[in-house]
Order: structure tokens, then sequence, then C-alpha cells
């Protein structure tokens, strides 16, 4: 739920924060007022592209920021992988847009980027545009919206559908490079022996770089470790004898105040380290092996490595992984029909767990298209309309209609008038038709989404009215209140009959001052909701009759 929009220097907004609250959230105001700037300015929280054209006239950025209510069990694990603190229920999301072009982005105040606030986005808002379309959907679109209702994961048969699609793609690429193959195979020969003859152990390098320093430097550390050991624990003055000393003193400080005796332990616990230590050094003067021939054998071999890395990778383990590939290719050039073989039977399996899947989200989608199409019929005539509406699922299970989304394809048909035939939804006529069966749609879909949280989900209308009015508004009002009781609805309408229904309502006015337009948003108490509706009624002059059609509106949706 949307609890706070703040707007900085964005197009003709200079400063403004707004507060919103659970149920219906109504805006209205005059035409080019900025009612869906403040929307554009919500969609760029939820991952909508920006740009340095919208930056207020003389302001070096743009900057909005949101605080939404949230469910952390549907934004924990995303945050997680993205390293984002949770913040007690709450999500503060920032956008920032530079007049140069760049921007920068913040999740719980923690920097972050656009593509997490598209993750985020399907937990917290939807916003549906007065221009939108089911023309605007392609193909895996539709189908998304359906699978919406249906709950319908389709993350397992993406899976399956890659894992056929990698095995198809290594058979085509088998066949088809077979000419090249054999021309490389006395080079992938060479580089194999080349290679295998080095036998080369992962890290080497670098254990070979830490030796070479030891040896070269083999009297100085010497030298160093067996002063350290003097030093510490052999020396008539050493660290550890000196310690002894010191040892007795906090003793008799300990019989009289027994704050010392935690001083005692702590030097109990030096004492053992410096053992340890002196130990260590010890040893390792010990091992030192000053020999000029290993010296030389490290630098030899370090030599061959290095001309291997200048052939075959910038480490040892990547020389190492480019042999295997090169025996792996050599392999595949002497045995192909085996692996040829081999291939195909996977190939086979993986077509097989494919269309299993495919087949079973498949019948999940007919079966749902039909409750769907049933539930958005009866939501369209509730908004005043006598139409018939089905959805149609079709597609074959043929292997040039597969997709990592099935072999379905969906079209939403209907019929506005009675006795007309089922067409396209793209190709109805009337605005204000497709506007009412867009919210009859929108509305089955996220209540289907709907979370069983008490935390509310935040759907945006804007201007889902156009091209309706009278009982069809009322209607639209009805439906948009029904269903702000799960959701947090915010609606932009020109239309009283909406407004009337309002929990909340908002006025988005454009004010000038100082010679410069500016944007301004204030909730409005019940006398002032009045007056707007009044406004709404009647245009610019108010009179007797239209606040007394206002308070009629208002009493009877109240």
């Amino acid at each position: 739920m949307l609890l706070e929009l703040r707007v900085e220097n964005y197009a003709v907004i200079d400063s403004l924060a707004v507060e919103f609250a659970p149920g219906l959230n109504l805006l209205t105001g005059e035409t080019g007022a900025g009612k869906s700037i403040l929307i554009d300015a919500l969609s760029l929280l939820l991952g909508d592209k920006s740009s340095a054209e919208m930056i207020r006239h003389g302001a070096d950025k743009a900057v909005v920021s949101a605080v939404f209510e949230a469910e952390e069990r549907a934004l924990s694990k995303v945050l997680e992988v993205n390293g984002i603190e949770p913040e007690d229920g709450h999500l503060i999301v920032k956008r920032e847009i530079a007049a140069g072009g760049k921007g920068r982005v913040f999740v719980n105040n923690q920097p972050a980027t656009v593509g997490l606030l598209r993750q985020l986005a399907s937990a917290l808002a939807s916003i549906h545009a007065q221009n939108e379309t089911i023309l605007a959907f392609d193909g895996p679109a539709r189908l998304a919206l359906l699978d919406a209702y249906a709950g319908n994961d389709v993350q397992t048969l993406e899976e399956k559908f890659s894992a056929w699609a990698a095995v198809r793609d290594r058979i085509a690429e088998f066949e088809r490079d077979e000419q090249d193959r054999l021309r490389m195979a006395d080079l992938w020969s060479f580089q194999n022996k080349e290679i295998e003859s080095a036998n080369l152990k992962a890290g080497e390098d670098q254990k070979l770089e830490t030796e070479k320093r030891v040896l070269a430097n083999a009297e100085k550390l010497y030298a160093a470790s067996k002063s350290a050991y003097e030093l510490l624990y052999e020396a008539d003055s050493s660290v550890l004898e000196n310690l002894a000393g010191a040892r007795k003193q906090i003793e008799e400080l300990a019989r009289f105040d027994e704050k010392w005796q935690e001083s005692l332990a702590a030097l109990a616990g030096a004492r053992a380290a410096i053992e340890d230590v002196s130990a260590t050094a010890r040893d390792y003067a010990e091992e030192i092996d000053a020999s000029p021939e290993r010296l030389a054998e490290v630098e030899d071999r370090l030599a061959l490595i290095d001309r291997l890395r200048r052939k075959y990778g910038s480490t040892v383990d990547e020389v190492i992984a480019y042999g295997e590939e090169v025996a792996r290719k050599l392999d595949e050039l002497e045995n192909r029909e085996d692996h040829l073989r081999e291939l195909k039977k996977q190939l086979d399996v993986s077509a097989a767990a494919y269309l299993a899947g495919a087949h079973a989200l498949s019948k999940k989608r007919y079966s749902s298209a039909k409750e769907l199409q049933k539930v958005v019929e009866a939501e369209i005539n509730q908004l005043a309309m006598k139409a018939q509406f089905k959805i149609v699922v079709a597609g074959s299970d043929e292997e040039g209609n597969w997709s990592a989304t099935g072999f379905d394809t969906v079209e939403y048909m209907i019929s506005p008038n009675p006795g007309e035939p089922l067409k396209p939804i793209e190709k109805i006529a009337s605005g204000g038709e497709l506007s009412r069966v867009m919210l009859a749609l929108k509305a089955t879909i996220e209540t289907g989404k709907k979370s069983k949280s008490a935390v509310q989900r935040t759907l945006v209308f804007d201007e889902i009215d156009t091209g309706i009015g009278g009982r069809a508004a009322e209607a639209v009002g009805k439906k948009l209140k029904a269903l702000s009781r799960n959701n947090q609805v915010l609606c932009i309408t020109h239309l009283p009959q909406i407004a009337s229904f309002a929990d909340h309502h908002y006025l988005i006015e454009k004010k000038e001052a100082a010679g410069r337009s500016k944007t301004l948003v204030r909730k409005l108490a019940q006398e002032q909701r009045t007056e707007e509706i009044a406004r709404m009624l009647s245009g610019a002059e108010l009179t007797d009759t239209s606040r007394q059609h206002a308070e009629q509106l208002l009493k009877a949706n109240a």
C-alpha cells in the first residue's frame, strides 16, 4: 500500500508530498493540472523509463520518492538477493533523474538499480492507464494475463524448454561445424598434448611464486625468523622471560585486589600466544632450504607456465579449462556417431519432459479461461453493458509452436451488443465500452492475485472512465469501490458520479507563483468535496442546483 509520494522538480511539479490511505483514493482537477504527471512520477518508482526532458526548467535534477507498506514475505527474497536490508514492513524507494541523462536509484536508503524496481513492482502496485488496451499486449503478454488469474507458475516449464533448446542447439552446432572441426583437429591435438605434458595443477602458479620469493630471500628469512625466536623465547632477556617477571608482580597485586585476576588471565593467554609464535618462527627457520638448484627448477617451471598462459589463459586454472575443452572437442570428433546418438537420446528425454509440462499447463489454461470468461462477463454486465465475453485458448503441440511459456495462444473476444458476433476486444468501436471491459478484466485479475495478507496492494487507474457517463459512470464507481475493499485504489477521474464514491478525495490544482506554474495537491474535507463535485457537474460557475446535486451524490454513495 502506498503511504506517501514525494515529487520534486518533475515537469510542472515544484515540490509536493501526498499521503494516501487505504480504500478508494480519488484524484480530480481541471484538465492540464498535472493529474497524469503524478501517476507518471509513480511509474518511475516501478521501473519505467526516465527522461531528462521531464526535469523542471532551471533544476539540475528531478527526485521522486515513496514509502510503501509491503508484505515482507513477498519482498524478502528479492531484497536479500540484492543486498538490501528490510525496514520493518515498509519499503522506501527513491529515484533521481539528472539533467545529464544519468540517474540514481535507492531502496531503503541503499543504492539500487532500475531492474530492482521492476522486480519489486509486482508486489507494490500496478498502473492501468487510460490508453491501455488489449491491443497493447503481444501474444506472450495476453497469455501472462490468463496465467496471472490462474496462478500458473511457468518457471518450471521455462527451465524444461531451456534444457530442450540447449540440447537441440548442441546437435545443430555439432552437425553444422563438422568441416571446421576436421580442419582444426591437428591444432587441437597439438594444444592438447602441450597442455597435458605440462601436468598442471590448479593454483600451481601462485604457490610457485610464493616459493620463488622464499628461495630468493632465504638468507633474510632465516635471519629474521631466528632473531624473532631469540627475542621471544631463547635470549636471557626474552619477551617470555620478562613476561614471567611481570606475572609475579601482578600476582602480588591480585593477593590484595581481586580486579587483577582478570589481568592474570590475560597474561596467561599472552604467554601461550608468544610460545606458539616462537615455535612457529623456530620451525620456519629450520625448514628454509636455500637451494639454488630448487630455485632454478621453480623459475623454469614458472617460465613454462608463463608461456602456456600467454597462449591459453591468464591463469593456470584457465589453461587447464582450455585443455579440457580441447580434449572434449577431440573426443567428440573421434567418436562423432556415439556423441550424436547420446545427444539425440537427451533431446528425446528433454522433449518428453517439456511436452508433459506444457500439456499440463495448457489444460489448466483451458479450464481457467472458462472460469475467467464467466466472471469477467458478469463484471462487464454490472457496468451497464449487455455483452458476451469469451476467452479463446488455441494452439497445437507441434515443435514449431514450442516456447518457454508453452504452445498456447490466447484471444479475448467480446460481443458488446446482443446478436452481434464475437470479435477481438481491441476491435471494439466504443472507447467507453473498452474502458469498462478493461476495468472488469483488471478487477477480476487483481482480485485473483489478491494477497491473503492484511497489507493491501496499490492499484492505479488513470482515467479508466474515459468515454462513459451517466448510469455507466455510477456502475464504474461502484466497481472501483468494491475493488478498494481488498486493495488500495488510486483513480484519476473527470466524472462526478465516480468521484462521489471516494473514501479520500484529493484535488490537483495548477497555480502561478513568481511567474511560473506549479502543481499542488490537497486532500479535501467533506464541505470541500461538495464544492469540487459541484464544479465537476456544472463547470466553473457553481449554482445552488449543482451543489444540491453534489450533496445528493455524496449522500447516496457514502
